[in-house]
């Protein structure tokens, strides 16, 4: 049941890129104007999860878990009725307040109803809700586009959450942190929110308003003092927004990293996809849903797979290769898509190889981060995890934005190969932060033991 938190959460960002186009026609505006839509999200997301996490710990998972549900129904609600795209964006921003709340309370109810052993399967059913909900999202969202409204894609959510919130206060059982207390830091929160915010601006209207406008180098400016001051902060917080001692841990540090930067791909190729369908191919709304499901729906299938096997071989065997299909999957998407559909023989192959890399990358990250923590550090933990790979979503969107630009339709090809290659580069460099992952697995003693009892004895 904790599971619903993440697939609401997911659900809602792969219907999103589905109604993309439909909002920007609905409100007259901009890629660049309505990628504040998902940046907004992305950002109070980004910057409350550690927060969310904390607060999880110390007052109780299920009930923050409860209150997410319903909050994250009321917000939903609120997208849905949006008159315009500021109105549209500020709601969004308050839904990420309770999908803060959902992430790090789901995963940290999960985790204690496991033994170390069996955390990485855990975390990889969890990451498959996540491929389910990205799996499913396109197509229900491209069915609610097509004969509704895109306001059914954040309008669907209030059945899910009403329901899953009713079931949950019968069946979840209520954990904490006993040794939490006190509220993190608001000024290190606020710092971290302002940097980032400022990078997203300054790499989505740079484009258009020149690298060397005023408005962008001060965007820069602020998050180049921001960021510092964030850290400087944190060191000296009575109550840290962020935990850095957790990064004294190589193998967490490391994961975190690979999170961000698996990420950043990710977001910007998932919604590049859907956009290049509608607008280069020019195919319907749920045609082009149905043409990327695929991807997720191998990523639901390889996320419990990816799980059992890192907890047999280690977190690396699985990250390395997952993270590789990926970026070969860019490099046959930047170089095997042209203008003219061709479905099955270009496009499938490349979309089955991104989502096998989803599936083994994504929760794997996620459970090599949280492989050295114990279990009263998991809220916090996965918090901040979690925020590497929101903070990857804000990049990815971002940086997806830049490099297409505004490109005529003669130039459209060009302009996503273009972030096809700069994807596989960053996927790349994500492949060889996985191959710096540490790790052991977590194999029952006993079998450990059947095992050595096997091994022939010296004489």
């Amino acid at each position: 049941m904790s599971s619903i938190g993440v697939f609401v959460v997911f659900l809602d960002a792969t219907i999103v890129n589905v109604a993309f186009e439909s909002i920007t026609r609905s409100f007259h505006t901009t890629t660049a104007g309505l990628a504040w839509v998902l940046n907004a999200y992305a950002l109070v997301l980004t910057a409350l999860l550690v927060l969310a996490g904390r607060l999880a710990d110390q007052f109780g998972r299920k009930r923050l878990f409860q209150i997410g549900l319903i909050g994250f129904a009321v917000t939903s609600a609120a997208c849905g009725l949006a008159s315009g795209t500021a109105v549209l964006i500020a709601a969004r921003a308050l839904q990420a307040v309770f999908a803060a709340i959902l992430v790090p309370s789901s995963l940290a109810l999960l985790l204690p109803e496991f033994p170390p052993h069996k955390r990485s399967a855990a975390i990889g059913i969890w990451g498959a809700m996540g491929g389910l909900a990205a799996a499913s999202g396109p197509v229900l969202g491209s069915v609610l586009v097509q004969y509704l409204s895109w306001r059914w894609v954040f309008l669907v959510n209030l059945p899910i959450c009403l329901l899953a919130a009713l079931v949950g206060a019968r069946v979840l059982r209520e954990s904490r942190d006993t040794g939490a207390t006190g509220i993190p830091d608001p000024f290190g929160i606020l710092f971290v929110t302002l940097a980032l915010s400022a990078v997203a601006f300054g790499i989505i209207e740079g484009p258009d308003w020149g690298w060397d406008d005023p408005r962008v180098i001060g965007a820069f400016l602020v998050a180049a003092v921001g960021l510092p001051l964030f850290v400087v902060r944190t060191r000296h917080a009575a109550r840290p927004a962020v935990d850095l001692s957790l990064f004294r841990v190589r193998a967490y540090s490391v994961a975190n990293a690979g999170m961000l930067t698996f990420a950043t791909a990710f977001f910007a190729v998932t919604l590049a996809n859907i956009i290049f369908l509608q607008t280069v191919w020019h195919w319907s709304v749920l045609r082009s849903a149905l043409a990327v499901t695929p991807s997720p729906l191998l990523a639901g299938v390889a996320a419990p797979l990816a799980g059992a096997l890192a907890d047999r071989f280690g977190h690396r065997a699985v990250l390395v290769p997952g993270a590789l299909s990926f970026t070969a999957a860019m490099l046959l998407f930047a170089t095997q898509i042209d203008a003219t559909p061709h479905y099955v023989t270009d496009w499938l192959p490349a979309a089955l190889l991104t989502g096998a890399g989803i599936g083994l990358t994504l929760p794997t990250l996620g459970s090599a981060a949280a492989a050295s923590l114990p279990p009263a550090r998991f809220g916090i933990g996965s918090a901040i995890n979690s925020s590497f790979r929101q903070l990857g979503a804000v990049l990815g969107v971002s940086v997806f934005v830049a490099v297409l630009g505004t490109p005529s339709p003669a130039s459209a090809l060009d302009a996503f190969q273009r972030v096809w290659y700069v994807m596989a580069g960053v996927a790349a460099l994500s492949a060889l932060l996985c191959a710096a992952v540490r790790t052991r697995s977590h194999r029952p003693q006993a079998a450990r033991q059947s095992q050595s009892a096997q091994q022939p004895q010296p004489a």
